[in-house]
């Protein structure tokens, strides 16, 4: 069965939401994600229910069944697929190709995914660092991951992705040359602001602790 765009971009923000909350997503929550009115999140998800794409209780909240759950995952593949191709193949900006995926993410075509993929050398992460689900369904995991808040003064790290992926930041990131796959050093911290001062390609730069909320580092263990 074929989905409108409207009810994938729906069953994507709840698997979002769900994995980022670990619980029932309110309507509400919905409605500031998809920036649309809760009466129309009530309205789409009763439809969502009745195609057996999410289960929804009154005042409890949304999941999403299994059916709607791998729909889901497969948007989001073939959303950071095709983000991975724009970037490393027609050299757009990591800051310029989400709203291009967005669109280009609902064309019914696995096996275009599948081809663009083995193309690409089937990589595990977008050009933010988000995981790409395989054909299974399964994410790829950085178990070294943290903030860049969580490693010590003096310790050193890869830059491997962002939580915060406005174009605003990435557009900062870039400027202060903050980009996946550069390694960085954490020198100092400030006491006032938590602020950092940062050692990269040697040059000493600061950054807030915002900043360093936002970003995500493999440590390198010496």
């Amino acid at each position: 069965m074929n989905y409108t765009k409207t009810e994938e971009n729906y069953l994507k923000a709840i698997f979002s939401l769900y994995n980022k909350e670990n619980k029932e997503v309110s309507t509400n929550m919905i409605a500031e994600k998809l920036k649309t009115k809760p009466s129309s999140v009530t309205d789409m998800v009763k439809k969502l229910a009745n195609k057996n794409l999410v289960k929804y209780e009154k005042y409890k909240g949304v999941t999403l069944t299994k059916k709607g759950n791998n729909i889901a995952i497969n948007i989001i593949r073939n959303h950071r697929i095709w983000e991975v191709f724009l970037v490393e193949k027609l050299g757009y900006k990591w800051d310029e190709v989400h709203e291009i995926a967005e669109q280009l993410e609902h064309i019914k075509s696995d096996e275009l995914i599948d081809r663009m993929a083995e193309f690409l050398d089937n990589p595990k992460f977008d050009p933010h660092g988000d995981p790409i689900p395989d054909k299974t369904g399964k994410f790829a995991e950085r178990k070294k991951a943290v903030l860049l808040s969580e490693i010590g003064i003096k310790e050193k790290g890869i830059i491997v992705g962002v939580k915060n992926t406005s174009n605003d930041f990435l557009q900062y990131l870039e400027e202060k040359s903050l980009t996946l796959g550069k390694q960085i050093e954490v020198i100092k911290e400030f006491d006032f602001d938590k602020s950092r001062n940062l050692s990269i390609e040697n040059k000493l730069i600061t950054i807030s602790k915002e900043v360093c909320n936002n970003l995500i580092v493999e440590k390198i263990i010496a």
